[in-house]
C-alpha cells in the first residue's frame, strides 16, 4: 500500500508542475453521490460518467457490459446466458451473485431496478434510449441505503429538437439479430421518446437461444416556468430463454460450447415479463427545489431448474420450477435548500424514500411422471415481502478551495415470509433490520486543475429473502441472520492538463458478518454470518484527446480482496488470507479512438482480466486470466432530412478461448461460463427528421 501512496503523491507533484486551466476538459456534471448537480471533477468521491457516444457508437446496445467495462472498480461480465443476466461487482461487492445483481443499487431514471433486499436486474437497462450512466463507488454509496456497495444509475434522454423517426437493424454471428424502431423530439413544449426493439440469438453455446423484447416511452414537459414533469415507461419480455448452465472444468476443456447435461435433460429455461412506470416532478420554490417521484410495476418470472427428481423426494424440498409474480412500488420526496454560510455556499438536502416488493411465489416439481422439464405438483406457496423506509439528509459546502460533504441515512428494511404451503411445516417468519449509515468527504483544490480528496463511510448489506428462507436445520425462516457491515475509506486525486484528465484513488473496505453457506439439506441451502473480509485497492482512469482526431481512454483496477478471519462453512474450513471468489486482482480497459473525418470513427478496445477463484477454499481450479481485442467502425452520412449510419464490429479479434464469468461456489462444481470466440456484427440505421 505504501507504494500506492507514493504513486498518488508522484501524480500530484508531476501534474501540478504543468497543470493549466482550460475550458476544454472532460468534466461532466453528475447528480449521483451529491443528489444535486456538481461537476465530477469537484466531487469528493469516485464517480464516473459513460456518455451517449460511448454507449452507442459502434456498440450493439444489448448488454450493459458494453458500456460499463470502461469504469474502474467495476467488473461486468457477460455470462453468455440471458436467463441469468450479467455478473456485476463493484470493488468486490456483488461478486457472489449466482444470478442477477446483488449488493449494488441499480436505478433507471430514478426508478429502482433493485428490490429492497438488494437483488437487481441489469437487463432492465434500455441502452437504445440511454443518455448516460453514472457510476458511484466508495464510502458515499452508503447514503443510498442498504445493499449499496456501488450505485449504477442510467438516465434516458429527454425528447428534444425536431421530431424524427429511426429504423435500425443489426445482425451477427451465432444467429444474433436485432431490429428497432424509435421516434423522439419535441412538439409544443412536450418532449417524447418512444422506442421498441427485438433481439434474437441462437447463442454461442448449445441451449442458449434467447429472444428479448424491450419497450420504452418517456414524456417530458414543463407545466410552469419553474417545474418539470417526466413520465417514463419501461418494459422487458423474454419468453422461454434457454439456460445452458455452467460447466465443470473437464466439460469446458472437452467442448466449451456445450450445455450442461442436466440443462438438456430438464430443458432449463426462464420466462420474464417486466413492466414499470415512473413519475418524476421537480418544482423550484423560491431558492429551494422540491422533488417528488413515484413508481410501480410488475415482474412475472417462471424458471425451470435442473434439480433431480431424487432430491425432490424430500418433503422439505420446494421443487424444480420457480414461479412468482412480483408487484413493486415506491416513491420519494426530497427538498434541497441553498444557504450562504461562512463565506461559502451550503446546500442541504433532506428526503424520504419508500420501496416495497411483494412476491406471490410458488414452487413446482419439474416433472410429471417420467416427463422431465414440465410443471408438476405444487411444492411451495408463499407471499414474500421486502419493505424499506429510509429518511436521509445530506449537506454540500463549497468553502473557498474546499468542498465538504456529509450525509446520513437511517435504513429500515423488513423481510417477511407468509407460508401457505404447510405440508412440510410452516416456514413463515419475519425480520427487521435498522441501521444508520453516515458518510463524510472533503476535497481540496491545490490548484484549479489538481484536486485531492478523502472520504469515509459505513454501510450494511441485509440478507436477501432467498438467503433468509431457511434456518440452519433446513426448516423455517432464518431470523438469526444479521446484515453484514462495512467500513470504507478512500483517498484520491483528480488532475487535468490540456485535454487530458487523470483520476486515481486508493481505497480500503473492511466487512464483518459476511454471509456464507452454512450447509445444504434436502435441496435447501442455508446461510450464516461468519466471514470478515479486507479489500484494498487502487483505481486509475485516463481520458485524453491527444489530437483533434485521436482520443485515448483507459482504466485500471487493482483489488486485493481476502478473508480476514478463518471460519467454518458447514464442515469446510476457510482459512484467513484466502482470496474472495469472483474477484480478479487486476482489471484493465483501454481504447484508442480515431476520427479522421466527421463522418467516420474507428476504435480498438482492449480488455484484460486477472484469474478468478471460484470458491472459498481456493482449491478448485480458478478461471484463468485473459486479454481481448475488439475493433469497431461507424460511418455516418447526412442528406437533407435523412441520416444514415452503418456499423461494423469484431469482438475477440484473436479468437481467444476464455471463461467470461464464473458461478461462485456452485454445489456441482459447474463454476465456469465460457465466452464466445471471434464474432462479427454489422448494422445500419436510417433516421428521418421532420
Amino acid at each position: 500500500m505504501k507504494s500506492y501512496v507514493f504513486l498518488l503523491g508522484g501524480i500530484a507533484v508531476s501534474t501540478s508542475a504543468f497543470a493549466q486551466s482550460t475550458t476544454d476538459v472532460l468534466n461532466p456534471i453528475v447528480v449521483t453521490g451529491s443528489r444535486s448537480e456538481i461537476a465530477s471533477f469537484d466531487a469528493p468521491f469516485s464517480v464516473d460518467v459513460v456518455d451517449a457516444r460511448q454507449i452507442g457508437e459502434g456498440q450493439l446496445r444489448i448488454n450493459a457490459s458494453e458500456a460499463l467495462n470502461r469504469v474502474p472498480g467495476l467488473v461486468v461480465q457477460n455470462r453468455q446466458n440471458y436467463a441469468q443476466d450479467l455478473q456485476i461487482s463493484s470493488r468486490g461487492f456483488g461478486s457472489r451473485a449466482a444470478f442477477g445483481v446483488r449488493g449494488i443499487k441499480l436505478f433507471t431514471d430514478g426508478i429502482p431496478a433493485s428490490t429492497p433486499d438488494g437483488q437487481g436486474q441489469a437487463a432492465t437497462f434500455n441502452l437504445d434510449t440511454a443518455e448516460r450512466f453514472e457510476v458511484l463507488r466508495g464510502p458515499m454509496t452508503t447514503i443510498y441505503g442498504s445493499n449499496a456497495g456501488g450505485v449504477i444509475q442510467m438516465f434516458s434522454r429527454d425528447g428534444k429538437g425536431d421530431p424524427r423517426i429511426t429504423a435500425e437493424t443489426l445482425f451477427g454471428k451465432y444467429g444474433m439479430r436485432k431490429n428497432r424502431l424509435g421516434a423522439e423530439g419535441e412538439v409544443n413544449g412536450i418532449g417524447f421518446v418512444l422506442d421498441a426493439s427485438r433481439m434474437d440469438t441462437d447463442g454461442f453455446r448449445d441451449h442458449s437461444e434467447a429472444r428479448r423484447d424491450q419497450r420504452f416511452a418517456k414524456i417530458t414537459t414543463q407545466p410552469t416556468d419553474t417545474s418539470t414533469l417526466r413520465v417514463v415507461y419501461n418494459g422487458l419480455s423474454q419468453k422461454n430463454t434457454q439456460d445452458p448452465q455452467g460447466l465443470t472444468w473437464d466439460e469446458y476443456k472437452s467442448d466449451r460450447r456445450q450445455a450442461a447435461p442436466s440443462a438438456l435433460l430438464y430443458n432449463t429455461r426462464k420466462s420474464i415479463d417486466n413492466d414499470q412506470v415512473g413519475i418524476d416532478y421537480t418544482q423550484r420554490i423560491g431558492t429551494g427545489t422540491l422533488k417528488l417521484n413515484a413508481y410501480g410495476g410488475e415482474r412475472d418470472v417462471t424458471q425451470y431448474q435442473s434439480i433431480p427428481r431424487a432430491v425432490q423426494s424430500n418433503i422439505r424440498q420446494s421443487g424444480g420450477v420457480i414461479d412468482f409474480s412480483r408487484r413493486f412500488y415506491g416513491g420519494g420526496i426530497q427538498w434541497s435548500q441553498p444557504f450562504m454560510l461562512g463565506g461559502g455556499a451550503l446546500e442541504v438536502t433532506a428526503g424520504l424514500d419508500f420501496d416495497q416488493s411483494r412476491d406471490d411465489r410458488q414452487g413446482y416439481e419439474n416433472f410429471v411422471g417420467s416427463t422431465l422439464g414440465v410443471k408438476g405438483a405444487l411444492r411451495r406457496n408463499e407471499i414474500d415481502t421486502a419493505t424499506s423506509l429510509d429518511p436521509y439528509v445530506q449537506a454540500n459546502w463549497l468553502l473557498g478551495d474546499w468542498t465538504l460533504q456529509a450525509g446520513l441515512r437511517y435504513n429500515t428494511v423488513k423481510l417477511k415470509v407468509d407460508d401457505r404451503y404447510l405440508l412440510n411445516g410452516d416456514d413463515s417468519g419475519s425480520q427487521r433490520y435498522e441501521r444508520a449509515t453516515p458518510a463524510v468527504g472533503a476535497l481540496y483544490a491545490i490548484t484549479p486543475d489538481v484536486h485531492v480528496y478523502a472520504s469515509a463511510g459505513t454501510g450494511f448489506e441485509t440478507p436477501t429473502l432467498t438467503e433468509s428462507a431457511y434456518a440452519a436445520n433446513g426448516a423455517g425462516f432464518n431470523a438469526g441472520l444479521q446484515p453484514s457491515r462495512s467500513e470504507q475509506l478512500e483517498t484520491g486525486i483528480k488532475t487535468r492538463f490540456g485535454n487530458t484528465r487523470v483520476n486515481a484513488a486508493l481505497f480500503q473496505i473492511r466487512t464483518k458478518d459476511e454471509l456464507v453457506v452454512a450447509g445444504s439439506l434436502g435441496g435447501r441451502t442455508t446461510y450464516q454470518n461468519a466471514a470478515k473480509t479486507l479489500r484494498r485497492g487502487f483505481e486509475l482512469s485516463v481520458e485524453s484527446q491527444i489530437a483533434p482526431t485521436v482520443a485515448l481512454n483507459g482504466a485500471w483496477t487493482y483489488l486485493d480482496a481476502t478473508y480476514d478471519k478463518s471460519f467454518d462453512a458447514g464442515t469446510t474450513r476457510i482459512d484467513s488470507g484466502n482470496r474472495l471468489p469472483g474477484v480478479p486482482k487486476n482489471s484493465l480497459f483501454g481504447e484508442v479512438v480515431w476520427t479522421p473525418q466527421p463522418w467516420v470513427s474507428t476504435a480498438v478496445e482492449g480488455v484484460v482480466r486477472g484469474k478468478v477463484f471460484v470458491e472459498d477454499t481456493n482449491r478448485d481450479r480458478p478461471a484463468p486470466g485473459y486479454a481481448l481485442l475488439n475493433w469497431r467502425t461507424t460511418f455516418t452520412q447526412k442528406t437533407g432530412p435523412w441520416t444514415f449510419r452503418q456499423t461494423v464490429r469484431l469482438d475477440n479479434l484473436t479468437d481467444r478461448n476464455y471463461i467470461g464469468s464464473v458461478i461462485v461456489g456452485d454445489g456441482n462444481g459447474r463454476y465456469y461460463e465460457p465466452a464466445a470466440g471471434m464474432a462479427w456484427y454489422a448494422g445500419a440505421s436510417v433516421q428521418y427528421t421532420f
